[in-house]
């Protein structure tokens, strides 16, 4: 692997209604990623912690937003958002 750890790779599921929509329909998980990394290491990252067979992923990258600090102008950090096709009879279940 790169400078990116298996365990860096996710950062955290992204749990909202279109989500949940995909996930019961189309068998497809969305993650929130690091911005460095790369589908392969996504896929990888995915199969390796959660035990499934990953058909396909799809990335999206975002630009953080600036923000105000009281008077000091700031800005989010940029991060990647990738959906991962599970393959056919896979199932992954968030608590």
């Amino acid at each position: 692997m790169s400078l990116l750890s298996m365990y860096n790779v996710i950062k955290k599921p992204l749990i909202t209604e279109k989500a949940v929509e995909m996930k019961e329909n189309l068998n497809q998980v969305t993650f929130a990623t690091d911005a460095r990394a790369s589908k392969k290491l996504i896929k990888l990252a995915v199969e390796k912690l959660f035990n499934v067979k990953v058909k396909d992923v799809r990335t999206m990258n975002y630009k953080g937003k600036a923000k105000r600090f009281g008077r000091t102008m700031g800005k989010r950090s940029d991060w990647k958002k990738a959906i991962v096709v599970l393959a056919d009879g896979e199932k992954l279940e968030f608590v």
